[in-house]
């Protein structure tokens, strides 16, 4: 007997009207408000464009947001068409229906419906509407509902807002430069009447960007991630930002961390009130990371600081400041740890020992003394998911010990582990590794861990 849940009468009341395109867009004017939207998510997941530009313009609801949806290659066209259906002249529409559309969405985005729900009646809202852009629908009409006491005159445009995700980095594809490029010509047609909200951006290079940076406001950005630039051009760009949740440098010079320079981009980190994750990559620290991280608030989730050199006297700062209490993700990869002393991280893992989801400490130089020193430690954080620390000179004992003390860990599914240094000839040179006894290794560890009874539990590596 067939178990698959039978099609209910709405889906195939829908899938019936979607095989006849000049039908669907007939009945727009006439169906209830309640289906546009299982009618949008059905059209717009069979990529029927025309069906999808019809229900654009005349969307019964204040706002509409891409929301859950995978937006893979076919359904970028349909973005393109939703954005260039974007109406900013009110219109004298002779169906029965009028567009309301005001706030378009299309960021993807898992805790995001696709219509907020209408809260009042005389101000429909959207809960996801720009809060900090003088341009946002919301600062307009608290504006008009303060300034003006004569009577309600229609307006010559409709203030709208576009919600977006832009990267420009040198890697895009032209489809995604056509895209921005849309972005930016859909601004200037608009008369100043569509506010551009970018709520994440990714950057490079940007002493080239400023033409494309001018169009956007930076104080609707709750992300920002730079890669390759210097700090002043950072400073620049972080005199204009003020709501960040996120914030990530990549591949940034600075000539002097004694310097006026670093002192501004430290003045600038202090007003991160609202952060809880920071990435730092390839931006050298050294016996600096308590002037960086001292001034962020103590709500951090996730810390990352990947080959930033940090030092014994980092670790130890690390390993105190409150900025760390309550870490889920720490990436401290790549920093060698060219010392015996494992008490400041062992000390940093006791103290997150309770929120500690994430670990990344490959390629760390980890010797079997500092692992050994560090078990303690480990066997204490219950909340471990992933731990990585492949790329690190460990031997099979140690190996199989720390095995034995991370199995009790029920939360912890996913091991990334190094490639013991017998496998060598010459540890951690590729060439000279022997497969053999990688794969002894290998069948080792999953005999451990099937007496231990954590099945569940995968241990892979991977050479480098």
């Amino acid at each position: 007997m067939d178990n698959k849940k039978p099609n209910t009468l709405l889906v195939l009341a829908i899938h019936q009207l979607l095989s006849n395109e000049t039908a669907a867009i007939h009945a727009l004017e006439e169906i209830p408000r309640e289906l546009f939207v299982p009618l949008f998510c059905a059209s717009f997941k069979g990529v029927h464009k025309n069906i999808v530009k019809a229900m654009v313009k005349i969307w019964p609801f204040t706002c509409l947001h891409i929301g859950t949806f995978t937006v893979r290659e076919p359904h970028r066209e349909l973005l393109t068409a939703m954005l260039e259906c974007l109406q900013f002249l009110p219109v004298q529409n002779s169906g029965s229906r009028s567009p309301k559309l005001r706030i378009l969405d299309l960021r993807e985005d898992s805790g995001c419906k696709i219509v907020c729900p209408e809260i009042g009646t005389k101000s429909p809202a959207c809960l996801f509407s720009c809060v900090h852009s003088k341009h946002s629908i919301l600062k307009i009409q608290s504006q008009q509902s303060i300034g003006s006491s004569e009577p309600e005159v229609q307006p010559s445009y409709l203030p709208m807002e576009l919600i977006v995700n832009i990267s420009i980095v040198s890697d895009i594809t032209l489809r995604e430069h056509e895209y921005l490029a849309l972005f930016l010509n859909k601004v200037e047609d608009s008369s100043g009447s569509l506010h551009l909200c970018c709520r994440d951006l990714e950057i490079d290079k940007l002493g080239d960007r400023r033409n494309i940076l001018d169009h956007l406001d930076l104080k609707c950005l709750t992300s920002l991630s730079v890669f390759q630039g210097s700090l002043i051009e950072v400073n620049n760009l972080l005199t204009q930002v003020g709501h960040l949740r996120r914030f990530c440098l990549s591949r940034i010079t600075c000539r002097s961390l004694n310097g006026k320079v670093f002192r501004i981009f430290v003045s600038h980190l202090r007003c991160m009130d609202h952060l809880n994750e920071l990435n730092f990559n390839s931006f050298i620290l050294t016996d600096h990371l308590e002037t960086a991280l001292r001034v962020f608030p103590t709500s951090l989730d996730f810390l990352h600081l990947t080959f930033c050199e940090l030092s014994y006297n980092d670790f130890k700062f690390l390993a105190e400041c409150p900025q760390a209490n309550n870490l889920k993700l720490l990436n401290i990869t790549h920093n060698p740890m060219c010392w015996e002393d494992c008490e400041p991280f062992y000390n940093l893992l006791h103290r997150i020992s309770g929120t500690l989801q994430h670990l990344a400490v490959n390629q760390c130089i980890l010797t079997d003394s500092i692992v050994a020193g560090v078990i303690p430690a480990l066997s204490r954080c219950s909340q471990l998911r992933v731990f990585n620390l492949s790329s690190n000179p460990l031997s099979m004992p140690m190996l199989m010990r720390l095995l034995e003390h991370l199995t009790p860990l029920m939360q912890l599914k996913y091991v990334i582990y190094p490639i013991p240094v017998h496998c060598y000839g010459r540890w951690p040179i590729q060439d000279t590794l022997d497969h053999q006894k990688l794969a002894n290794v290998q069948a080792r560890l999953k005999r451990m861990l099937r007496e231990a009874g954590r099945s569940d539990m995968i241990w892979f590596t991977y050479p480098g």
